[in-house]
């Protein structure tokens, strides 16, 4: 009987962890959600939200996968059976998230090839809804849906993914995960910093820097401290949704990660670590994005609040204009761009789909050929509905109730249960006995009352904006089964596989691996 797989350095591990916080939202996301939310001044909220709670649920995180030695239930169930649940629906949500993150995944390797001869021509929003997706008109009415039937030229790159992702993770954490990461890892970096380069040397960059650095404090104070603002707490709820899904955190990858760690190995400068160089890659991001922008804006007379936009919208429309009127290396600057939203997506469709693996190694005690076969089985068939002409659709709603009301909901679970109902000193203190640094009692205090007030306003907030409105006009059927239902579904599931089927690993003890 083997030991559990282990990271084979602590370099690895860190590698693995960034490479799956850097995803595609630190490219298409973080530098809209700056430029809409006070710019420069946004760096307040956003080290706060930092400092308050991302930090503390990764080091709470990293511990109780180091204590735990096991996927996300088994670890939580050691802390407490009653916890198991909690671990499941996390489970459960990385399985939804893959399935459609996997198709992102795949028009970024389509959009790298068309890159170098600028197939998507002059209209840009038509190709990529019309031609590449073929999302038809009445994808979802009032009356039904129409799926479009399925897109072959989607679905191809979808299958090579898939198949990169099985060859990885057939091989395991040391030889598969860890190995990619640092190849990747760099590989990428060096793409976004050479993206930067060229980006920043653009005529018309500075205007788009301006804009995103140029602090206005008027936006991020409330009205007796002299802000302009109304909706003030709107932005710092922004940094801390930021923060929050940018770190991977809630969702089962880093107490699955920081399982494979030798117990020796350092946790809380690897967490400040992994934290840091998260948000360092999105800054860099943000200066690359908006350099072209302002280039878009001045070489088309246009204002940047007309060329910014964020998620898909900016990726596959704004970008491909961009690259349209670049002066030169069309095609290379292209190929950089889309070449880095493959690698920070696959990095970070690794660590969502290995969370599933392990869950399924751990519970019925499979090996990791039987749980991959498994997994990625299930996963690619599921994933078909989003290779439609309506899985643009589809993915919008499904993505946002699983981060609004899947991820934060279950966040704020777990830094309930295990804050206020363990021993939380104790994790704290193993961490720093194998650690360069100590944390003090600040941490105990953002866990147990700072965190959970923040993520209990957030979700309040959450609710009451979706019942104020209709999601972006859906329908309500639309909502209802693609969000509500498909939400209600991970956390109702979770149960069953938590209190009905029985632990093939002695959950008690440390976990072994075939």
């Amino acid at each position: 009987m083997e030991q559990r797989e282990q990271w084979g350095s602590r370099v690895g591990f860190i590698l693995a962890a960034v490479g799956s916080a850097v995803g595609l939202g630190n490219i298409w996301r973080f530098p809209y959600v700056v430029y809409e939310n006070g710019g420069g001044a946004f760096l307040i909220p956003y080290f706060f939200a930092l400092l308050t709670a991302g930090i503390p649920i990764l080091l709470l995180e990293f511990g109780v996968g180091r204590k735990g030695r096991g996927s996300a239930p088994l670890s939580l169930s050691r802390l407490s059976r009653k916890f198991e649940w909690l671990g499941w629906w996390q489970v459960l949500i990385c399985f939804v998230i893959t399935t459609y993150y996997v198709a992102v995944i795949a028009w970024a390797i389509s959009y790298f090839f068309f890159s170098f001869n600028l197939s998507w021509g002059e209209d840009t929003k038509a190709f990529l809804f019309g031609t590449y997706l073929g999302t038809p008109v009445d994808a979802v009415t009032e009356s039904g849906w129409n799926l479009g039937g399925l897109q072959w030229h989607i679905l191809i790159p979808l299958i090579a993914v898939w198949a990169g992702a099985y060859f990885i993770l057939y091989r395991g954490v040391k030889k598969g995960i860890e190995k990619i990461s640092k190849i990747f890892m760099p590989i990428l970096f060096v793409v976004m910093i050479l993206i930067v380069i060229r980006a920043v040397t653009l005529p018309g960059a500075a205007v788009g820097l301006d804009h995103l650095l140029t602090p206005d404090f008027g936006k991020i104070l409330p009205g007796f401290l002299g802000g302009t603002n109304p909706e003030w707490h709107s932005v710092w709820m922004a940094a801390y949704g930021q923060i929050f899904f940018s770190l991977s955190i809630a969702f089962a990858i880093m107490i699955t990660y920081s399982s494979y760690l030798n117990k020796k190995q350092d946790i809380n400068n690897s967490g400040f670590i992994m934290a840091f160089s998260n948000c360092g890659f999105e800054f860099l991001a943000a200066i690359g994005v908006f350099a072209a922008i302002g280039f878009m804006a001045v070489s088309t007379g246009s204002e940047v609040k007309d060329v910014a936009a964020s998620g898909v919208g900016l990726a596959f429309v704004v970008f491909p204009k961009i690259i349209n009127a670049f002066p030169a290396l069309n095609g290379t600057f292209g190929a950089l761009f889309f070449l880095s939203l493959v690698i920070a997506g696959f990095s970070s469709l690794i660590s969502i789909v290995e969370v599933l693996i392990a869950a399924l190694m751990d519970k019925f005690r499979l090996s990791r050929r039987t749980a991959v076969n498994w997994v990625v089985g299930i996963c690619a068939l599921a994933s078909l509905v989003y290779t439609t002409g309506a899985g643009i659709v589809l993915l919008d709603i499904v993505d946002h109730f699983i981060n609004n009301f899947g991820i934060v909901i279950a966040g704020l679970f777990e830094v309930i249960l295990i804050g206020w109902f363990t021993n939380i000193t104790r994790i704290r203190e193993e961490n720093n006995l194998v650690s360069d640094f100590r944390v003090g009692a600040w941490w105990n205090i953002m866990i147990i009352g700072v965190t959970p007030l923040i993520l209990l306003f957030m979700t309040f907030k959450n609710f009451q904006l979706e019942f104020s409105k209709a999601y972006e006009g859906y329908p309500f059927h639309a909502l209802l089964i693609f969000g509500w239902m498909m939400v209600g579904a991970t956390l109702l599931i979770a149960f069953p596989l938590a209190y009905v089927f029985k632990w093939k690993t002695d959950n008690k003890q440390e976990g072994v691996r075939e």
